[in-house]
């Protein structure tokens, strides 16, 4: 049996293990998925040890970009963007890839228009890094916030002005506020300047409507929770496994 699962901390909540559950039932596979929850990095190589069966590994928050040192290699892209979210194991190599970019950028290009060529991201992770190479990909500028901006390179949140949120007209959470289950929480940006022009794009799937995005749709704007985002990505890593 070909096993599969999730590098991740407190993951019990994760979509992963029940997305790829069904896709072996549906598709009469037998493979397995398993969640694989460390609460450090350095706890990853002996469930190496301990699974020898593993084909591929997903990677989720906090170690898409920490789990990159013990890699044997890196995908172009993934390289570029600096983080890892899917793992093939070949030969007893480890390579990594990036298959949130694709995900991100198949999801949102449906939703675009000419309005659409300016970006704010909240947060700097792993997924941030992704969204931000997907944008670039799709030639829209972007810009990250930050609660704590280093050297100017990022906005910080107390610094969203009115002008700053009319011109970037594309906001994309990816931190972890608003997840289940604190679903009353939501970033701090000025939503009283979110006009029907913009989109919101929550990566959080749990709740499905996140309270940026109710924000958002009490704006009229257009809001997309992170579900597609995922099961694209999770189709893409299927690929790069049995490719």
């Amino acid at each position: 049996m070909k096993t599969y699962g999730l590098i991740g901390k407190n993951i019990d909540y994760s979509f992963s293990r029940s997305f790829f559950k069904k896709k072996f039932e549906l598709e009469k596979l037998n493979c397995d998925y398993k969640n694989f929850d460390i609460d450090s990095i350095d706890k990853f190589l002996s469930i190496l040890k301990i699974n020898k069966k593993i084909n591929g590994l997903n990677v989720t928050i906090p170690y898409k970009e920490t789990i990159i040192p013990f890699l044997d290699e890196i995908d172009f892209e993934a390289q570029k963007i600096g983080a890892v979210n899917t793992i093939k194991i070949k030969n007893n190599k480890l390579i990594g890839y990036n298959t949130d970019h694709y995900g991100f950028a198949k999801t949102i290009i449906p939703y675009l228009n000419n309005n659409h060529n300016s970006a704010l991201i909240l947060g700097t992770g792993g997924a941030s890094k992704a969204v931000n190479f997907a944008l670039n990909k799709l030639k829209i500028r972007s810009q990250f916030v930050s609660r704590d901006p280093k050297l100017n390179k990022h906005i910080s949140y107390n610094c969203l002005t009115k002008d700053i949120i009319k011109n970037n007209t594309i906001i994309i959470n990816c931190t972890p506020i608003g997840t289940y289950p604190n679903i009353k929480d939501s970033p701090d940006i000025p939503y009283k300047h979110i006009t029907q022009d913009h989109i919101l794009f929550d990566l959080i799937y749990n709740p499905v409507q996140t309270k940026f995005l109710e924000k958002g749709f009490q704006a009229k704007a257009q809001t997309i929770n992170g579900l597609r985002m995922l099961e694209l990505q999770a189709e893409k890593s299927w690929e790069i496994w049995n490719k």
